[in-house]
């Protein structure tokens, strides 16, 4: 009856990936265990994806995929997959970052999601509440460190963030944890495809006082907004709605540091800590 419950929650990316699977492994004539030893997988790892008790990893994904020779049946699920990993208001945005010929975004609390590190990710994605579940969470902040794919993918996506000099020096996860973000950032500001500015607490007043927003570019060129709070978010199409954001975010990127200065500017606060 547990195991009915769960699969019967579980979303529906997920109960149609075990049915697949159980449905290949059957016609293959195998057990849950004699697969899982094709795999390198125990039979209750198995077991566990076909009831919906665990989201399949890519890396089972893969396994199955050439244990079963499923003719890229079973591996063309990660892609649907990995969306179900994110929050639901979240989700759509995601296909769209990721399919991106250009992001941008302005960063007020905390820094940008594409440019977390895995220990920042937990130690914010820790501080949810109500707080999440121990799986649930590892699978989140796993959700948030495949999203960097795009920082290298081809072709080649342009990735531009303006980070508030607040979100720099609020320590999340502790003062190391918080220079080796910071070190990160240092890095990828070194990819021919970032750029990454630092808007400083003495410019007090600036054109991104109303808060966080991100500007994506489509392959196609269009332009569109994407704004959230609370676990709420709007996606913004309309040009007449796009354009004074896109606008403000023009202004922002004169009024924050330069690129060379904003990366001094980080490797100073690294070395206050």
């Amino acid at each position: 009856m547990a195991q009915s419950k769960k699969k019967d929650s579980a979303p529906p990316t997920v109960q149609y990936f075990a049915a697949v699977l159980r449905l290949l492994r059957e016609r293959a004539g195998l057990t849950q265990d004699e697969l899982g030893a094709l795999m390198n997988y125990t039979g209750s790892a198995v077991s566990a994806v076909e009831t919906c008790a665990k989201p399949p990893t890519d890396e089972f994904i893969d396994a199955a995929e050439k244990a079963l020779d499923a003719g890229g049946l079973l591996r063309s699920a990660i892609k649907y997959l990995r969306l179900e990993r994110y929050p639901v208001y979240f989700q759509g945005f995601v296909q769209l970052e990721q399919e991106a010929a250009a992001v941008s975004s302005y960063c007020t609390q905390v820094i940008d999601g594409l440019l977390q590190t895995k220990d920042y990710a937990r130690a914010l994605l820790k501080s949810a509440y109500p707080p999440f579940e121990e799986e649930e969470l590892e699978q989140l902040v796993e959700a948030r460190i495949d999203r960097r794919a795009l920082l290298t993918r081809k072709p080649m996506a342009l990735i531009h963030t303006i980070i508030d000099e607040a979100a720099l020096r609020r320590e999340i996860g502790g003062s190391e944890v918080t220079r080796a973000q910071l070190r990160h950032l240092i890095e990828y500001a070194q990819l021919p495809n970032v750029t990454i500015q630092v808007m400083p607490l003495s410019r007090a007043e600036h054109a991104g006082l109303l808060g966080p927003m991100k500007l994506i570019e489509t392959p196609d060129a269009a332009t569109l907004g994407y704004m959230e709070s609370n676990g709420e978010s709007t996606l913004v199409s309309k040009p007449d709605r796009v354009s004074p954001l896109a606008r403000r975010y023009a202004m922002m990127r004169t009024q924050a540091l330069g690129p060379e200065e904003s990366q001094n500017f980080i490797e100073q606060l690294m070395g206050e800590r």
